[in-house]
């Protein structure tokens, strides 16, 4: 078996253009709509994480090896071996974002970083010609990490 590596780089011309676009935003509203700082301030923090990505270049990814799923996303890693693992589960929720989850054998389930995760279908034939069964749910409301 192949090893499967998908890494995803956080100083991207999207990632940056993007920044952009919230800052001239904010710039607008204290220009053209003169927005006060206590408005505009607290906006402006929660754009400081995507910030700080950009600016140490910092990646996310995984790695499907012969005996093991890996993955980071910052200083966050983890591992899993492949025996360990029942099946994959994929959820697409109400903004059409799709999170996986792994299910083990022992019944816990781990969820991926959304930032360390493929595109899902890319990802989904990846599994499948591995072996893996996976599962979707769509548009789940409440999900159920049991099974």
């Amino acid at each position: 078996m192949t090893a499967y590596r998908f890494t995803r780089r956080n100083r991207s011309l999207r990632a940056i253009l993007t920044l952009a676009c919230v800052y001239a935003a904010l710039a607008a509203l204290i220009v053209v709509f003169d927005a006060v700082w206590w408005v505009v301030t607290p906006l402006a923090l929660c754009t400081l994480p995507a910030l700080w990505d950009i600016l140490r270049d910092t990646t996310a990814g995984l790695t499907l090896g012969p005996d093991d799923l890996q993955w980071h996303s910052g200083r966050r890693s983890g591992a899993i071996l492949l025996k360990e693992i029942r099946f994959f589960r994929f959820d697409t929720g109400w903004d059409m974002a799709v999170h996986v989850r792994v299910i083990l054998v022992s019944g816990k389930t781990i969820r991926l970083p959304d930032e360390a995760t493929p595109p899902h279908r890319a990802f989904e034939s990846v599994l499948q010609s591995h072996g893996f069964k996976v599962e979707r749910h769509h548009f789940t409301g409440f999900r159920n990490d049991r099974n």
